[in-house]
């Protein structure tokens, strides 16, 4: 389903260079503009091991970062919840996620970084992460409810199609595109339930 690079895993970043500071900026600017609260390099065509992050955390403020080369921990306990993603747009399913999560990588310096989450933040990191690995959300689904939401998702995007002649993956770069150019201005205009999801 979708771009086979979204079902690839990525690549580790070597190069801490402006172009990967760029490339997260982008990032930044495309998930703004997208409403998203995650946003993993795959999602716009780049098979790095990087993603950015804008959301609600488990003390009711807002975690923002980055992470590159990620790998993740989580806890024993789950919670099933509603969760949808960008690059399968329309459904959202319910899925048992960890409750806690860390993430440990780096920045885009180089430098090391950990992250934990509760709740939602660590649904967000499990979610973002399993982008870099090659798997999307509806992955984790028992098969009889993939192949409804594959349905679905495949009739939306012959519909998408049909009316814009580009796939979702080139409304993602142009987003990209838009976001960064000088007169940009965010949309986004903040979290509220399902209406922002982990990408």
């Amino acid at each position: 389903m979708g771009d086979p690079i979204l079902h690839t895993p990525t690549r580790a970043v070597t190069s801490f260079d402006d172009d990967l500071a760029t490339m997260i900026d982008d990032m930044f600017a495309a998930l703004a503009r997208a409403e998203g609260v995650g946003l993993a390099a795959p999602q716009i065509g780049i098979d790095l091991a990087v993603f950015v992050y804008d959301c609600p955390d488990g003390s009711g403020g807002r975690a923002v970062g980055h992470l590159v080369n990620p790998t993740i921990e989580v806890g024993a306990e789950t919670e099933v919840a509603d969760e949808g993603c960008l690059s399968v747009p329309g459904p959202y399913h319910e899925l048992a996620r960890a409750t806690e999560a860390t993430a440990r990588g780096v920045d885009k310096t180089g430098a090391p970084v950990e992250v934990s989450g509760t709740g939602y933040f660590a649904r967000c990191l499990q979610h973002e992460t399993d982008h870099l690995k090659g798997l999307l959300y509806i992955d984790h689904l028992a098969a009889h409810r993939r192949r409804r939401s594959c349905v679905r998702w495949s009739l939306r995007l012959e519909r998408h199609r049909a009316v814009s002649g580009r796939s979702l993956m080139t409304l993602l770069r142009a987003d990209v595109e838009a976001a960064t150019h000088p007169n940009f201005r965010s949309t986004a205009t903040g979290f509220s339930g399902r209406a922002r999801s982990p990408s």
